[in-house]
């Protein structure tokens, strides 16, 4: 039989290792974060929303913010950046350089911001889970 003090000591053993690890996974790649912990279908969902987020506002001709020259745009890539691997592919790849021209352009901006910021939401989510904070 196990003791109290047996299972604290099992589980604070399965609690060792990177525990980072799913942060930063989950913030480079949408949904990875969620995949390593064995939460599948919360990945594949997370995985999905935010693609099609990012996808659509390309999509729109939204803008990918690339230097802080004012406040709005500041904060407007810190967003960006919370997207990870999308936003340097589609900064290698030139998406979303061109000035917004259109109505829609400037909702396709705000999509890939809001993108960006529900992926840093979702990989803290996942090392939460990952550290016990949150459970499941």
């Amino acid at each position: 039989m196990a003791t109290s003090s047996s299972k604290a000591a099992a589980d604070k053993s399965s609690q060792q290792g990177f525990v980072y690890l799913p942060l930063i996974a989950g913030w480079l790649v949408p949904g990875a974060g969620h995949f390593l912990i064995g939460k599948r279908v919360r990945g594949a969902l997370i995985t999905a929303s935010i693609i099609c987020m990012f996808a659509l506002g390309l999509a729109m001709h939204g803008k990918i913010y690339t230097n802080g020259g004012d406040i709005l745009d500041l904060l407007g890539l810190l967003g960006d950046l919370g997207n990870g691997a999308l936003y340097l592919i589609s900064r290698i790849a030139g998406l979303g350089a061109d000035p917004v021209q259109f109505t829609t352009g400037d909702y396709g901006s705000k999509f890939i911001v809001v993108a960006g910021l529900l992926n840093v939401m979702s990989a803290v989510d996942a090392h939460n889970l990952r550290t016990g904070r949150k459970a499941s």
